[in-house]
């Protein structure tokens, strides 16, 4: 049984136990904000894509990305694409830098990199 769908129960049966602790998980979530495109709402996300985001982000010596302050992340189009038609990245162990792994996309991660694909977002905030 997945957290969703006991909490869905205990939404059934107890909402007056459940809605505060629905009210503290959206209030935890990160939110993700297109910097380049300023009229898009935020995309919700889980707090560990706040650690995540670095298997997915430009490197800033890498060239035409630009120099940007804390918090804020460059992901190239051609990255995003490559990203979504791979259905993995590639983690590199410090403990065994001669055997990287390839971890399968989450839904969550996919379902980032499609909402940066359709709306040809680059440049991210996150809060």
């Amino acid at each position: 049984m997945t957290w969703q769908t006991c909490a869905a129960f205990w939404y059934r049966e107890r909402p007056s136990i459940v809605e505060p602790f629905l009210r503290l998980i959206s209030a935890m979530a990160t939110q993700v904000y297109a910097v380049d495109r300023p009229e898009l709402p935020p995309l919700a996300m889980s707090d560990r894509f706040r650690h995540e985001i670095t298997y997915f982000m430009s490197l800033p010596d890498e060239p035409g990305v630009p120099k940007l302050p804390p918090g804020e992340y460059w992901v190239t189009t051609a990255r995003t694409r490559e990203l979504l038609d791979d259905g993995i990245f590639t983690l590199v162990s410090p403990l065994d830098s001669a055997h990287p792994a390839e971890i399968e996309l989450s839904e969550e991660q996919e379902t980032w990199l499609e909402w940066m694909s359709a709306n040809g977002v680059q440049h991210i905030r996150l809060v």
